[in-house]
């Protein structure tokens, strides 16, 4: 199954969430991929590959055509491997512009990897080409929301793109679910945000909800998951227990 995780505002904890749900994952025994899609290179840099290791990233895969498995990369995780992002990315969406099957790149690199449990697709805090090519190889969208006082507001607006994703390019994509990110419980704000964003969405939202939590903060400027720089806090309890939702959530293997 792959996974595009995606929200347009920058901020809300995309590849936190991308980076230590694939951890967690690969801990569960999956075969997992982590997909950098942004040009920040984050997730790449949460995941130990430095950027100067990084001599063939996505922006080839995807504007040169390279062979998505001559971009690969293997983490400190077992089973958990990464297609890395540099800073050349950046202007992919320009030079993809006159392409042909310009939607479809990533789709069409992921079709020849060898088999993973899992990928997850680490968009940009956008509703851009790269964006949009996450969506269209993307089985599932896993939405992590902010819990704050605009949190619903952009929640539809990228809802209706993955509508539009799922009229005209990819039919079976379907939204996985939200998990809410960087909730503070001494903040009666959060916990209002939390109700209502389980009003409107119902079952949608994943029961777990992952803690503001300095550890989690921490974790990426020592080029580690939160899970293996600190496996008793918080923020690793919460995505040891989104995991299992997730898993929870995967359609069963066919017979």
């Amino acid at each position: 199954m792959i996974i595009a995780v995606a929200n347009q505002k920058g901020g809300v904890g995309k590849t936190t969430t991308t980076v230590n749900l694939a951890t967690a994952l690969a801990a569960a025994g999956q075969r997992v991929l982590v997909v950098d899609s942004d040009p920040q290179g984050n997730a790449s840099t949460g995941l130990g590959l430095d950027r100067r290791q990084r001599q063939r990233s996505i922006y080839d895969v995807l504007v040169n055509q390279l062979p998505a498995a001559e971009a690969l990369h293997p983490t400190m995780v077992p089973g958990l491997m990464l297609l890395p992002a540099t800073s050349a990315l950046s202007g992919a969406e320009v030079e993809l512009v006159d392409a042909d099957r310009r939607s479809h790149r990533l789709a069409d690199a992921l079709k020849t990897l060898p088999d993973f449990d899992l990928v997850l697709i680490d968009c940009p805090p956008s509703l851009g080409l790269l964006t949009v090519n996450a969506l269209v190889a993307a089985d599932t969208v896993l939405v992590p929301l902010q819990a704050e006082f605009f949190a619903l507001e952009g929640l539809s607006q990228l809802l209706s793109t993955i509508e539009r994703v799922k009229a005209g390019l990819n039919p079976r994509l379907a939204l996985l679910g939200i998990v809410l990110t960087m909730v503070d419980r001494r903040n009666r704000l959060s916990d209002n945000v939390c109700e209502d964003v389980r009003a409107v969405m119902g079952p949608k939202v994943f029961s777990t909800v992952v803690p503001r939590n300095v550890r989690l903060s921490e974790a990426p400027s020592h080029g580690l998951p939160a899970l293996l720089y600190d496996s008793r806090c918080a923020g690793s309890d919460a995505y040891v227990a989104l995991a299992r939702e997730v898993l929870g959530r995967m359609p069963a293997p066919a017979a």
